[in-house]
């Protein structure tokens, strides 16, 4: 079985975790159970929890894993009384994304936790690194949500160096065991894996989005140009992201309509909002990065955890011989 040293840092087997996806979107907590329970990562969203969901939805996690998991916050937005709800229950780790970590990793620590931190940039993971994070995610702009607008490929190695001797895991354009490999040449010591676990039998997406991703080529993945003028925007510290999701009606519209979303940001705010509150609002965003292109099943979590080790291992053996001349 694939192993590296951030697997001793966080408790698990493989190096793989699931990136979380919450909001209206809502992946469930039986995929971070399954990704768990295959020796990975799996992760908790909170992204538009309350405090009590928060608490109930790390309580069934519980019930159906005694592997690490963590719980993700944002800073799109971030909702103290969450924090404090889900430190108070102790998670084996925290993870941060889309905002620098402030006063959290002291908090985090002081509450027996790791601490997870997601960046887009070098600076932010200098940052990070300075708080105290324990591991380093460095994201790519192929990332399906919200991601920054350097690639997973130039911005790895660069983070690697920045931060060593922090373990870093790559994300952005992984989702498959070649992935996985090409992140650990590049420096890193695993992978966080958003889309492909998406499209996975646990995952409580509606089958159509699934669907969906498995049609959909690379470049079907676009930057929601306008989706300050129909998201919450970023609580202090939050940083600067555009989100990418596959293309729709709503998305092709509005992306190409600029100056009158921002005139109508008001009506188009409502849509989404309904949207939200009626389950439909992978009709009109539905967050997808770039690797929707080499994707084209649903498999079992676990399936697609030891799949992709698998895969990684066999790939790093095959260049081996190729270059052992």
């Amino acid at each position: 079985m694939l192993r590296t040293p951030v697997c001793d840092v966080l408790g698990i087997d493989v190096p793989i975790v699931q990136g979380a996806l919450g909001g209206p979107w809502q992946q469930g907590v039986e995929l971070p159970a399954a990704v768990s329970n295959a020796g990975g990562l799996g992760s908790l969203p909170t992204a538009l929890r309350t405090a009590a969901q928060a608490r109930e939805d790390m309580a069934r996690l519980r019930g159906l894993t005694e592997r690490p998991f963590a719980v993700n916050m944002t800073r799109r937005p971030f909702d103290p009384e969450v924090f404090d709800a889900v430190v108070a229950a102790g998670p084996p780790v925290f993870s941060l994304a889309l905002g620098a970590p402030g006063d959290l990793v002291g908090r985090v620590h002081d509450a027996g936790a790791l601490y997870v931190q997601q960046v887009t940039t070098v600076e932010q993971a200098l940052r990070a690194a300075e708080a105290g994070a324990d591991v380093i995610i460095a994201q790519g702009t192929e990332a399906g949500g919200f991601s920054g607008q350097v690639s997973t490929m130039v911005l790895v190695p660069q983070v690697v160096d920045a931060v060593a001797p922090l373990p870093v895991l790559a994300s952005g354009g992984i989702a498959d065991g070649r992935g996985l490999a090409a992140a650990l040449v590049l420096g890193a010591q695993g992978v966080s894996i958003g889309t492909r676990f998406l499209a996975s039998a646990e995952c409580a997406v509606p089958d159509e989005w699934k669907a969906a991703i498995g049609a959909a080529a690379s470049q079907d993945a676009v930057k929601v140009a306008f989706a300050q003028h129909v998201l919450p925007p970023p609580t202090e510290g939050g940083y600067d992201t555009v989100p990418r999701s596959l293309r729709t009606e709503f998305v092709d519209e509005w992306n190409a309509r600029g100056q009158a979303a921002a005139d109508t940001a008001d009506a188009l705010r409502n849509q989404v909002m309904t949207a939200m509150r009626n389950g439909t609002a992978h009709r009109l965003l539905p967050l997808t990065g770039q690797s929707a292109g080499l994707i084209g099943d649903v498999a079992p979590a676990a399936d697609l955890v030891h799949r992709l080790a698998g895969e990684a291992e066999a790939v790093l053996r095959a260049a081996s011989r190729a270059t052992a001349h």
